[in-house]
């Protein structure tokens, strides 16, 4: 993972007391008559609202056709912003080019693998590669620098808008060509090329860089590693467009700092956002919930990741909901404390700037239905009654604002290769999840009362007492020799099936699998055995398994097995092992167990690194704890992740929020999805 080079935080107007938490949303005044304006601004100061995006989608109308600019509108907004002691973050507006531009030069628009192309009517209807299109997004980029680079109002640049939501993987001539130019800078030769791939299989090698295509539509399943590195290429062409944008400002506005959406969230991807959040001043992310069991852990999961992103420094969330989306099949509206829930969640794990899509509801396009921070029934609503009273929580949280959020004593170890690796086609089971099995993970240590950190393959391991590695497909050379090393210095490291298997071409490591990984764990698996879709096996600690076993032998006999198979076709063998090394250990779990069966090997794994929860047994499994710090206090996030209350007995500290609230002896109790935030002298 690059370190990143530097963190600026937004540039708050002179007349801005700080410190403070950002509250706002994007703002499109451009879908309403001027005479509305004044009324939403009017609304937003009730609302406690210090910062909106704005311009994300405005490109035509700023520039209604080749040549013609229309500032005058964005200048009005701008300044009546500014006059009302709001901030602005400043979008680019090259998310979606306008219709003269795609008629003029329809060789902007993606193609996608069948070679259709994907035609104007929605959104990000362009080629990350297209030469042209970056010679029209780059010179809109200049007019606004230029135009607003002294605006008081401009906190920060917003680059683009949740780049690749839909444009990520393109396969026209021009991907093309730049694949080819990407290929030849990693590679050098065609025979290295060839090497890596592994052409000699279906004789597939390549005699010229002119014969390399994107993996396209073929008549069976395309080469493995030219999959992968398409990935590496689509991720890197997008990083590559944003940093274009990226430097044209830092050229004309070095005082301004630049950010741009991520999507950290439920099993968006295609962007290794690990390698990406350098190239930025901070880090920002869109968030929306994903229904399921697990929906609050997943919120705080990718909150988790994306902090860890930020290198533990303040981040902004940049969208996430007040109620219902209009994408799911079912989109139900939140509960009471819902909101602020989910809000104070990414609060909790290290964002400084809580905004939603959008601020007023539309009425018209894709996205009337979905809800905003001004909803359709207007101020005299519940919405934005508890949008009104999230602004008071964020400003009784002022002191927060610029902590750091503590590191835990667990790592779950996030690696993007692995994800894209391990869910391509022709491999032992098509009903592997990379991201479920890690959620799973985070879930049972919830469960256990344990904090951890979500963080990308490249960080630092030093410091956590505790690493798990899951489903660590990918594990070059230097990445196994980082997590031996991190065991030999006293490390306890947990990995799971289908890791260590390949190596950074999607080679297989020979030998015997976990490959990689083998000689660290002291096993070797002769071969997986992955289990039929609603197949099911039992463990003799009680627990049920799906999805993967594994035919293992224990090498080391050093090595304890914790648990084996009761049932099934790999009855009496090793399911789940331990070795010790020195003061640390290496274990392997050689299945899927989900969070419930992974609750009684969490607390084994938890003894053998000398873990105990902060909070007491009657807040474990229904409350999360996140804490941030400064050099002379913590800040404890409790959240209740249940409609249920929660006593909390036991834990001092003088409430923050929510207002009016009080620790007394009896302790504190959390409300249904409730959120208390405690402040305590650093220890």
């Amino acid at each position: 993972m690059p370190e990143p080079t530097g963190h600026r935080w937004l540039r708050w107007p002179a007349s801005t007391p700080e410190p403070r938490l950002a509250f706002g949303a994007d703002y499109n005044p451009e879908q309403w008559p001027s005479d509305v304006w004044p009324e939403d601004v009017r609304a937003m100061r009730e609302a406690g609202v210090n910062i909106v995006t704005v311009a994300v989608f405005a490109w035509a109308r700023l520039q209604p056709g080749a040549g013609q600019w229309t500032f005058g509108w964005l200048d009005e907004v701008m300044d009546l912003l500014h006059d009302s002691g709001i901030a602005v973050d400043l979008a680019t507006a090259t998310a979606s080019p306008p219709a003269w531009l795609t008629r003029a030069h329809p060789e902007i628009l993606p193609v996608n693998r069948l070679g259709e192309t994907l035609w104007p009517g929605g959104r990000q209807h362009w080629r990350p590669t297209s030469p042209v299109f970056r010679t029209h997004a780059l010179a809109l980029v200049d007019k606004l620098a230029h135009r607003y680079a002294h605006h008081p109002a401009l906190a920060s640049w917003h680059i683009s808008n949740e780049l690749g939501c839909h444009n990520l993987y393109d396969y026209s001539d021009d991907a093309a060509a730049a694949f080819r130019l990407w290929l030849r800078a990693r590679y050098e030769t065609l025979d290295a090329l060839n090497h890596a791939w592994g052409t000699a299989f279906w004789s597939q090698r390549y005699g010229d860089w002119a014969e390399i295509l994107p993996p396209r539509l073929a008549a069976s399943y395309p080469n493995p590693t030219q999959q992968l590195d398409f990935k590496r290429f689509s991720s890197d062409a997008l990083r590559d467009y944003l940093c274009a944008e990226r430097d044209l400002l830092r050229g004309i506005t070095p005082q301004v700092p630049i950010t741009t959406n991520f999507m950290v969230m439920g099993e968006t991807s295609g962007m290794n956002y690990a390698q990406w959040a350098a190239e930025l001043d901070f880090v920002s992310n869109d968030h929306y919930t994903w229904p399921g069991p697990h929906a609050v852990s997943e919120l705080q999961f990718s909150a988790n990741l994306t902090g860890n992103l930020a290198g533990g420094r303040p981040w902004f969330l940049m969208e996430h909901s007040t109620s219902a989306v209009n994408w799911q099949p079912v989109n139900v509206p939140k509960k009471p404390g819902e909101m602020a829930r989910d809000s104070l969640s990414h609060v909790a794990h290290g964002a400084d700037a809580v905004c939603f899509f959008q601020w007023r509801a539309s009425v018209a396009g894709a996205e009337k239905y979905h809800s905003a921070m001004l909803p359709h029934a207007g101020t005299d609503s519940a919405v934005f009654q508890s949008v009104v009273q999230l602004g008071q929580s964020l400003a009784a949280l002022a002191s927060v604002a610029g902590s750091l959020r503590k590191p835990a004593p667990v790592a779950i170890l996030f690696d993007w290769e692995s994800w894209w690796a391990s869910q391509q086609d022709s491999h032992p089971t098509e009903w592997l999840r990379y991201r479920q099995e890690a959620l799973d993970w985070y879930v049972a240590l919830q469960q256990a009362g344990l904090r951890a950190d979500v963080i990308p393959a490249g960080a630092a391991l030093h410091g956590y007492r505790l690493v798990i590695a899951p489903v660590l497909h990918v594990t070059p050379p230097a990445l196994a020799a980082r997590l031996s090393s991190y065991v030999d210095d006293g490390g306890h490291l947990v990995t799971t099936y289908f890791s260590g298997i390949v190596d950074g071409n999607d080679h297989i490591i020979t030998g015997g699998y976990p490959g990689g990984l083998r000689d660290l764990l002291g096993i070797r698996i002769e071969e997986m055995a992955p289990l039929l879709d609603g197949e099911s096996v039992s463990l003799d600690n009680g627990t049920t398994a799906t999805m993967w076993t594994d035919r293992m032998e224990v090498v080391d006999p050093a090595v304890k097995v914790l648990a084996r198979y009761a049932s099934g076709e790999q009855a009496g063998r090793p399911a789940i092992t331990h070795r010790p090394v020195g003061g640390g250990s290496a274990s392997y779990v050689s299945t899927r167990l989900g969070p419930a069966g992974l609750a009684p090997v969490v607390g084994e794994l938890a003894g053998f690194a000398g873990l105990v929860s902060d909070l007491p047994r009657s807040a474990r499994g229904r409350v999360e704890l996140a804490v941030r710090r400064t050099d002379t206090e913590e800040f404890w996030f409790l959240i209740n992740l249940t409609d249920e209350p929660v006593p909390a007995d036991g834990i001092d500290g003088e409430v923050l929020v929510p207002a009016g609230a009080r620790n007394t002896a009896e302790g504190l109790a959390l409300a249904p999805r409730g959120v208390v935030v405690l402040r305590k002298p650093s220890p």
